[in-house]
């Protein structure tokens, strides 16, 4: 009876190892990132507009195309929002009125890419601290007299043909685990702080910021109107929005913000939903 156990895990064990992508067990993940990081839409059908929001990270925050977001609420195509402003989220639904305070976000270090990368406070930098915790956050107020500034809006993205769009990995790292539509929306590559992050592509920057919940500092990039990539969970950025960057250029550096372990979480939606990168990653 003992031999014939023995055979079937050394059976078990090789099936498990066939597979071209078998991601390394870890069991120190935040549950919190083996969860969809996407909302549902809330009741309202409304989105209030607070401040450091783009179109871009509130379609992304409800798994929306911002093509068909910004249609929706009669946006033209330099995409610019307001703080305060409400948003319909779905056809069908009024926009709220009443006001939301605008929410702290994390310290959040910003070097351009022909800037310092060695970290230290250097005119190349740009440094924006706030109170995670809350603080004194003030509320939204709406005047019709005197209009909130807008939010700088994103120039149109440059055009990618989706046939030209080569992919590459974004971090060197193992696999921690794989896509799930129902939970990560994405994939876990291990990593230590300090790590390079890539560009995955050649694109615009559409976001760098840490006000998407679950994603720490997060970079999202515009490929071609059809397809973004999201870099979660960084320690550093080095680009802003509006950035042009080619495949390859370093944007970010590994980190936990927003995560238990160093790692580089990432995304890729097509027309606005989430599918699997490793359907577009070359193999290793």
């Amino acid at each position: 009876m003992g031999k014939c156990v023995l055979v079937l895990i050394v059976i078990f064990g090789l099936a498990a190892c066939s597979g071209g992508y078998a991601p390394v067990s870890e069991r120190s993940i935040n549950s919190s990132t083996a969860k969809s990081n996407s909302r549902p839409l809330p009741e309202s059908g409304s989105y209030r507009v607070r401040k450091g929001d783009t179109l871009y990270s509130i379609a992304w925050r409800y798994s929306l195309d911002y093509r068909e977001l910004a249609r929706l609420n009669n946006i033209d195509s330099r995409y610019r929002i307001y703080p305060g402003q409400a948003l319909r989220l779905q056809f069908g639904q009024p926009a709220v009125t009443k006001t939301s305070p605008v929410r702290a976000s994390l310290p959040l270090v910003v070097t351009p890419l022909n800037g310092r990368v060695d970290g230290s406070d250097s005119a190349g930098s740009v440094a924006v601290q706030a109170n995670a915790n809350g603080g004194n956050n003030a509320p939204v107020q709406e005047n019709p007299r005197a209009p909130a500034a807008p939010v700088p809006a994103p120039a149109k993205p440059q055009v990618v043909p989706t046939q030209t769009l080569s992919w590459r990995w974004p971090a060197e790292g193992p696999l921690l685990n794989g896509f799930s539509s129902t939970a990560t929306k994405g994939i876990n590559i291990a990593g230590k702080a300090g790590d390079p992050v890539i560009a995955a592509g050649p694109g615009r920057v559409v976001y760098a910021g840490d006000g998407l919940r679950g994603y720490g500092i997060l970079v999202i990039i515009n490929h071609n109107q059809e397809f973004l990539s999201a870099y979660a969970h960084n320690s550093r950025v080095f680009v802003k929005e509006n950035d042009m960057v080619n495949g390859g250029d370093k944007i970010a550096e590994v980190g936990s913000s927003g995560a238990a372990r160093d790692m580089l979480h990432f995304e890729i939606r097509r027309d606005g939903q989430p599918v699997d990168p490793l359907r577009y990653l070359p193999k290793r």
